[in-house]
């Protein structure tokens, strides 16, 4: 196979519910500039463009977002935007876009990219896809593994042999994919130094991911065999039709994991590229300027006796007055207020405010 047959596939359909109230059902995390003037998709359709040929950059959203995509992003083909018809988790729709694509390119090779990741440092980033895409072409589903910086809790792991080492650019086995872990567990894989973070960055051949499709998710992989080819008129009314009859499974618990048993599964350990998966809005602070006292904003403040706080409210002027580690998001209709530590709950918000019925401010 030849660099001919690389696609990049960006991920485009989730709604960063934990950056709300910025973040929304018709305009969610991926769709906002949070670090610059672009959004993160453009960030990261920018950052794959030199990685792949012309022409196969790839976004797969949802239907409700698929305008709003296609806007952002006027360089990327209407017909190279998949809208999933309804929401079926990652596993079913890669299986979708490997569908797809391959019946455009019997041969193609799939990079698969979140698109609200930032990355520091963009060119070592493209030097660690050269042994990803070589793994997936060798026959391998194959997957970056970011080097942890602290013993994080939120994320789940990689485990790779025994001395590897983090930048060596080459791919190695995986012995298994491990769940988040509790704190203790967590140091543990800090220090063992063969543990990396699972950044949901994956390369596969599109006919390689859907035979694992067949062999570790059948109904599913059914499902997307009985639909028409790509080109075909009645391709659009099937899928909508047998779609939604897709199991709700994510990649990692549907495929990955049970390939990774079988030895099917290589990982590039990546060094520093600056990775951030933008998590919360405590990420967004750590990465923007801070002054003496560790405050950031992105708007006219009064920060006085306050130490370690984040503000973004438009043109308002916002007094902050002996208070410490807070974030402080207001847009026209909703404020935020959070201690910096539980940034990570701003997501059960969004779940009561649907649990109340309040569906003007998702």
């Amino acid at each position: 196979m030849a660099k001919k047959n690389r696609h990049a596939l960006v991920l485009a359909g989730g709604r960063g519910t934990r950056f709300w109230p910025r973040s929304r059902t018709k305009t969610p995390k991926q769709l906002l500039p949070f670090l610059g003037e672009n959004s993160l998709l453009q960030e990261t359709i920018e950052r794959l463009r030199p990685a792949v040929p012309e022409g196969h950059l790839w976004v797969l959203t949802s239907e409700e977002l698929r305008d709003a995509v296609r806007k952002q992003l006027p360089g990327v083909p209407a017909e190279q935007i998949i809208a999933e018809p309804a929401q079926r988790n990652t596993a079913p729709c890669l299986g979708l876009a490997a569908k797809i694509i391959h019946d455009l390119d019997e041969n193609a090779v799939l990079g698969i990219f979140p698109a609200d990741h930032h990355i520091e440092k963009p060119a070592a980033f493209r030097k660690l896809l050269a042994p990803a895409f070589a793994a997936a072409e060798r026959g391998k589903l194959a997957t970056i593994g970011i080097e942890p910086r602290w013993p994080e809790t939120g994320y789940g792991y990689l485990q790779f042999p025994k001395g590897t080492g983090a930048g060596s650019m080459a791919s190695f086995p995986l012995k298994r994919f491990r769940e988040k872990p509790d704190l203790k567990t967590a140091k543990k894989f800090l220090a063992s130094g063969n543990f990396f973070w699972n950044a949901g960055m994956f390369f596969w051949r599109a006919d390689q991911f859907l035979g694992a499709m067949r062999s570790y998710m059948p109904k599913t992989a059914a499902l997307l065999a009985s639909l028409p080819n790509t080109k075909d008129k009645q391709f659009k009314a099937q899928l909508a039709k047998t779609y939604p009859k897709a199991e709700n499974v994510s990649v990692d618990f549907g495929i990955m994991e049970k390939a990774a048993a079988e030895n099917m599964v290589e990982g590039v350990p990546a060094g520093d590229i600056g990775w951030n998966d933008l998590g919360s809005w405590n990420a967004i602070y750590e990465l923007l300027p801070r002054d003496a006292k560790g405050n950031s904003s992105k708007s006219q403040t009064l920060l006085h006796g306050s130490t370690g706080c984040y503000v973004e409210a438009g043109g308002k002027m916002v007094a902050v007055v002996g208070l410490d580690n807070l974030i402080v998001v207001d847009t026209p209709d909703a404020l935020l207020i959070v201690h910096r530590d539980q940034a990570q709950r701003v997501g059960e918000v969004v779940k009561l405010l649907e649990h109340h019925g309040h569906h003007h401010l998702l």
